[in-house]
């Protein structure tokens, strides 16, 4: 048992994990998403009758156990660690703890912003490097395109249209200095969001070093 006393290292993640971290977003953002609104949506509507109670604490437990993932998956391919945030569960009373416990609430909120997040960081990724992919390696491809070459435009009538190896060598070029770009874009996101990642499933500010808790392997 170690005493909670920083959050981990500054977050400094490589670009290759940063680009396979950013594309799984938005799989898991709608994942995520979707179990989160659909578990309270029918357990807060059904409560009622009992009915929705078993549903809550599975939405209650679902959320800590995935956070508890998603921890991992941060630290794995972002290089970041993020201490377990929940406070130690008393002898009795334990599922008032985690309905009281902030950790989980933030867990929750995590999930449901990682669906837009999610849209907009694999939207950038994908954009991004599949143009830089295509201008890069258009000097190799181009002549195995119908009518043997790239157009840009409507196919009958493009404003463009490269058909020769000197003429895709100035597109390569600009697929190089995009790529001078990409680098540092995809190393910035996967930086950002992992700080965002620990501000939500990391320990509250107000609570770091005041309990005592594993690091990633903690009970949820």
């Amino acid at each position: 048992m170690t005493t909670i006393q920083s959050d981990g290292s500054r977050p400094n993640p490589s670009v290759l994990g940063s680009l396979g971290y950013l594309a799984m977003n938005l799989p898991v953002g709608i994942a995520g998403f979707v179990a989160v609104v659909t578990l309270f949506s029918v357990g807060i509507g059904t409560a009622v009758v009992w009915v929705g109670l078993p549903v809550l604490a599975v939405a209650i437990l679902g959320a800590r156990v995935a956070a508890r993932v998603e921890r991992a998956r941060v630290y794995a391919m972002l290089d970041t660690y993020i201490a377990s945030p929940y406070v130690p569960l008393p002898e009795r009373g334990r599922w008032k703890a985690r309905v009281r416990d902030v950790a989980t609430w933030r867990d929750v909120s995590y999930f449901v912003l990682l669906f837009p997040i999610g849209i907009f960081e694999f939207v950038v990724m994908v954009t991004m490097w599949s143009l830089t992919a295509g201008l890069l390696f258009l000097p190799f491809y181009y002549r195995f395109l119908p009518t043997g070459s790239w157009r840009v435009g409507d196919w009958d009538h493009p404003f463009l249209v490269v058909d020769s190896f000197i003429e895709s060598l100035p597109f390569a070029a600009l697929g190089l200095l995009l790529l001078a770009l990409a680098l540092p874009v995809t190393k910035g996101l996967g930086r950002a969001h992992a700080y965002f990642a620990r501000s939500l499933l990391g320990p509250a500010p107000s609570l770091i070093g005041s309990y005592r808790a594993e690091p990633l392997p903690s009970g949820v």
